[in-house]
């Protein structure tokens, strides 16, 4: 079954998110076997706490376990640390179909 990694977050220094963190992930997200199905700034919440202007990222992973295997990978913790003081993070890990199926 097909997982999703559903992130939103706060960027304080969008520059540097975009030189450093970003490519990073992006490489790793592929090379781990997952894609990006959406990666955009500006989110309106219409609902809830929290700020507008967040940014969200969803991927999708063969499953559960490739999508953990990024998540704990000594890689992937490497480029963590790339984000650190310049984004607030929020991640959430859901095993699903996808709709298309």
């Amino acid at each position: 079954m097909k997982a999703y990694l559903i992130i939103t977050a706060r960027i304080l220094d969008r520059s540097a998110f975009l030189e450093g963190y970003a490519p990073s992930a992006a490489r790793l997200v592929e090379n781990f076997g997952g894609k990006y199905l959406l990666r955009a700034p500006g989110a309106e919440r219409l609902e809830g706490s929290g700020s507008d202007g967040i940014s969200v990222v969803i991927s999708e992973w063969p499953s559960k376990a490739a999508a953990l295997a990024f998540w704990n990978s000594p890689e992937y913790h490497e480029a963590k640390r790339l984000r650190e003081g310049i984004a607030e993070c929020e991640v959430l890990l859901i095993e699903a179909p996808s709709l298309a199926d």
